[in-house]
């Protein structure tokens, strides 16, 4: 995987991925301490972190949770057809190289992840890292990001490979009009209250 830092660019070097925390947080994460506003679902009492009492949605105040480090990895896979697989291989794209510049889209993109989703919040992002390949008919996006905070990444994540998809779709789209965005998925995180997620094959 390709290394970038999120706010200058610079690589601070490989970080220990391992964790001995729990959960990310934020958005995703319900706050360490009850948070008796917090709305519960009447299925087994679950709470939704970003809906108070009353119904109305917020932004989870994280102040009091604990700094770790926290780790996420996704994944989109986007269909391109045959002719605009042979432009890719042969980098005969009229923009450019489409893997470099979706892999480029989609740093970006991780780094503007809360000003898109309503209520992420900004975090100071230590590393992303977007890897493109073409798999046959496929192009296969896996996105990482990490950071030292008190709230998770997965959507950091999440939005770096659907940007960088999307961006495949842009680069290509004048060569085959049925490309289709098959998945944009989590496949693990780690850090935070909840521990370490991997998805089965």
């Amino acid at each position: 995987m390709t290394n970038e830092t999120g706010g200058d660019e610079r690589d601070r070097g490989a970080e220990d991925d391992r964790v001995d925390e729990h959960d990310h947080g934020d958005a995703r994460d319900a706050p360490d301490a009850p948070d008796h506003d917090a709305a519960q679902a009447h299925d087994g009492g679950l709470e939704l972190s970003h809906v108070d009492r009353h119904g109305g949605v917020r932004m989870v105040d994280v102040g009091e949770k604990a700094e770790t480090r926290r780790r996420a990895v996704a994944e989109a896979r986007v269909w391109i057809g045959p002719a605009a697989a042979t432009a890719v291989e042969r980098n005969q794209v009229a923009k450019g190289n489409v893997l470099e510049v979706a892999r480029i889209a989609g740093i970006q993109g991780a780094k503007r992840t809360s000003e898109l989703i309503p209520l992420c919040h900004p975090l100071p992002l230590d590393h992303v890292g977007v890897e493109c390949r073409l798999d046959g008919e496929e192009i296969t996006i896996l996105a990482e990001a990490s950071v030292f905070g008190r709230t998770g990444v997965e959507m950091e994540a999440m939005t770096a490979a659907t940007v960088a998809a999307l961006t495949v779709y842009d680069m290509l789209k004048a060569v085959e009009k049925r490309i289709e965005i098959r998945a944009v998925r989590l496949l693990e995180k780690s850090g935070g209250r909840s521990g370490t997620f991997r998805r089965e094959s």
